[in-house]
């Protein structure tokens, strides 16, 4: 499964590095809502995560919710587990909370399929951009223009254009 623009966010709750639980907000409880699927060793994800980071803070004032999860199967990949997340949040690389999704059920009931893997929501919690942070995760100058665009789109009440773009990174690592 996928979700589709218009589709409405799968309630879930996942626990962040430090055991607090996390869900998404109700709707109308914040203006818009981004979660990123992310990890700790995707040269994709790592090249794109201070720009991520950087929207987290600067939207924060604007009430926008941002929750980073990783579904990422930490037996095969033992970087990508509660540990190592921890440590990269203990040493301050994250501006937002970084879930764990040990199941991997919300990765799949969102479709997620790369790291990173952006999803922004409006207000009513409907999916309103999916995609790439931006165009290219070799250049910095970027600074995540897609991402950005989206959320201020839904701030303004506006549909983001574009609505949709190929998720760039390493596939999810599911369970066999």
């Amino acid at each position: 499964m996928s979700l589709a623009v218009g589709d409405r966010a799968p309630d879930f709750e996942l626990r962040d590095t430090g055991g607090d639980s996390h869900a998404l907000p109700a709707p109308r409880e914040a203006p818009a809502t981004v979660l990123v699927w992310t990890c700790n060793h995707c040269p994709y994800a790592l090249a794109w995560h201070e720009r991520i980071q950087a929207v987290a803070r600067d939207f924060s004032e604007h009430g926008v919710v941002f929750l980073q999860v990783n579904s990422n199967d930490a037996g095969r990949y033992p970087v990508d587990s509660p540990d190592a997340m921890r440590a990269r949040v203990q040493a301050g690389e994250f501006a937002s909370p970084y879930l764990h999704d040990e199941t991997q059920a919300v990765a799949r009931a969102y479709g997620a399929l790369k790291t990173p893997d952006v999803f922004v929501f409006d207000a009513d919690l409907r999916l309103a951009y999916r995609g790439a942070p931006d165009a290219d995760y070799e250049d910095e100058a970027l600074g995540a223009a897609w991402l950005r665009g989206a959320l201020d789109a839904v701030l303004a009440g506006r549909s983001p254009d574009p609505a949709e773009t190929d998720p760039v990174g390493c596939g999810v690592k599911w369970r066999e």
